[in-house]
């Protein structure tokens, strides 16, 4: 299934995309799309059963704004470093273990919400991920099965960097992670059952109708499995918390000089096979 929200920010509605295309109201089986909802399989089949009986009233896409697919997001853990081009970009070795850090949840918006460019920002960087998007509460997940049983979807993300912020400044990432609009998130949540292997997703991304990043999750150097399992021993999962899975080769900051960092007035889209696609228009915060 393609879970979404739409409506306007603070008012969304639970909806899903139907195999034909056409949005349905999902508000007379569900009331949200939030961890509490992933977490109930018998809700999830309540949603899958009335898709299958046709009596889901139709949406009208016309200026429909389209917001983040999960509500209520506990966490977002990041994965830096997780590409092999990636890393061989900016010339610094593959890690061993990976790099985790996390973003609070109040960055999340919608896949085509504005992306501000932070005060006194120079260095602000795009960044496409595959989200992934927990199911089930974890803990010590020993095997790679028992993790992709915790996953209830996937998304595509855009973890927008600040790159002074996070580089320059002292400190941990943090700071260059967590500025105001910096995770838009979206547009579905597809259902894992429709993503039997995620590490064979293409992901691209434009600035200004220039393609700047072209890879596969194949590139990963730690799989979607083995980074839930990781994160697990770290932390506990819950259902709605959100893995974003590394960035590919492609970014700004692996650019030569002068690298082309964002500006207000930029455009970037991004998509990855199946779960679609965003579109963002930079402004002045």
């Amino acid at each position: 299934m393609k879970l979404l929200r739409t409506g306007p920010p603070g008012a969304e509605r639970p909806t899903l995309l139907d195999d034909e295309g056409t949005l349905r109201d999902l508000t007379t089986v569900v009331d949200e799309i939030d961890g509490r909802l992933l977490a109930d399989h018998s809700a999830l089949e309540r949603v899958r059963a009335a898709v299958g009986a046709r009596i889901l009233p139709a949406v009208d896409p016309r200026g429909l704004r389209v917001g983040p697919p999960v509500a209520r997001i506990g966490k977002i853990v990041c994965v830096g470093l997780n590409y092999h081009g990636h890393a061989a970009e900016l010339g610094v070795p593959a890690p061993e273990e990976p790099v985790l850090f996390l973003k609070a949840p109040d960055t999340v918006v919608g896949p085509e919400d504005p992306v501000l460019v932070p005060r006194g920002s120079e260095k602000t960087d795009w960044e496409i991920e595959l989200a992934v998007v927990i199911g089930r509460t974890s803990r010590h997940l020993e095997t790679d099965a028992e993790a992709l049983a915790a996953i209830a979807g996937y998304a595509v993300a855009n973890d927008v960097s600040e790159r002074e912020f996070q580089l320059e400044r002292g400190g941990q990432w943090d700071k260059g992670k967590n500025c105001e609009t910096f995770n838009p998130l979206g547009p579905w949540l597809v259902t894992a059952d429709e993503i039997p292997d995620p590490q064979a997703l293409r992901l691209r991304l434009w600035v200004n109708g220039e393609l700047k990043q072209d890879a596969t999750t194949a590139d990963q150097i730690f799989p979607v499995a083995q980074v839930v399992r990781y994160v697990s021993r770290f932390m506990t999962l819950y259902p709605g918390d959100v893995i974003n899975t590394g960035t590919p080769a492609g970014v700004a900051d692996g650019h030569p000089d002068p690298k082309p960092y964002l500006r207000a007035g930029d455009v970037v889209e991004l998509e990855i096979d199946r779960l679609g696609r965003q579109r963002q228009q930079l402004k002045d915060a």
